[in-house]
């Protein structure tokens, strides 16, 4: 195996599915045969969902509410998100851990990174939620956070698309696909890839990054074992 411990960096439009809101029962169980199969091969797997397909507190702001009480409408709901994939895994037969940035005694665990750790050296999907507990952060930025706590050798980020293009390539059907490209260049020819404060976390501390496809199934799996799956930004 190519890794040991990744951090799994899913948004919340991937749970959605074919629909246009909320939580697609289908897609949400396909993801937990995904993160099964990794896990049947001992790899230690830490997840860290966004919360758009259910309300993003930048939009919110947009559209005039305070941008601190829309956060935390964000990060809550991450949190139904994780409760969702938590449900789906133990439906697989997984032991997971639900842990949050922010205080929910009754539903999950307050973020411990060493407990967090042994969870995962446990065999357990340890799901983080609540985003990084702060107002302004992304959930980009919890999950490089979290990924360098824990001491991930990788983060995935499971996307629809199957790697980084030079132009979006569901508009441009000439767009390039990078299958390694470096952080510098992802910098200098202005390529998405997560939100800047992420993006320099991540090169800063060396953390690599894999964008896949996370949709075609075995995907995450092929993308652990070291095969040509997706783009690998590093240095």
């Amino acid at each position: 195996m190519r890794y040991q411990r990744i951090l799994l960096k899913l948004s919340g439009e991937s749970l959605m599915g074919t629909q246009q809101y909320g939580i697609d029962a289908k897609r949400l169980e396909q993801y937990a045969r995904e993160i099964k199969a990794v896990i049947q091969h001992n790899i230690e797997v830490a997840v860290v969902i966004g919360g758009g397909n259910i309300f993003r507190g930048l939009s919110g702001a947009g559209q005039g509410m305070d941008r601190v009480q829309g956060d935390h409408m964000g990060m809550l709901a991450t949190v139904i998100n994780g409760l969702a994939l938590q449900s789906a895994l133990e439906n697989q037969g997984v032991e997971t851990r639900l842990q949050t940035a922010i205080k929910i005694d009754e539903v999950a665990e307050p973020f411990i990174r060493r407990r967090a750790m042994r969870h995962l050296e446990k065999g357990r999907v340890v799901i983080f939620g609540a985003g990084t507990g702060n107002p302004y952060f992304t959930t980009d930025s919890a999950a490089v956070l979290r990924a360098i706590e824990i001491k991930a050798d990788v983060i995935l980020k499971g996307t629809r698309v199957d790697g980084i293009y030079s132009a979006d390539p569901e508009i441009d059907k000439t767009a390039i696909r990078y299958d390694k490209i470096s952080f510098q260049d992802v910098l200098s020819k202005g390529l998405k890839v997560m939100d800047t404060t992420a993006f320099t976390l991540s090169q800063e501390n060396e953390l690599p990054i894999v964008v896949f496809d996370m949709n075609k199934a075995g995907n995450l799996l092929k993308v652990v074992t070291g095969e040509d799956v997706g783009t690998e930004v590093n240095l």
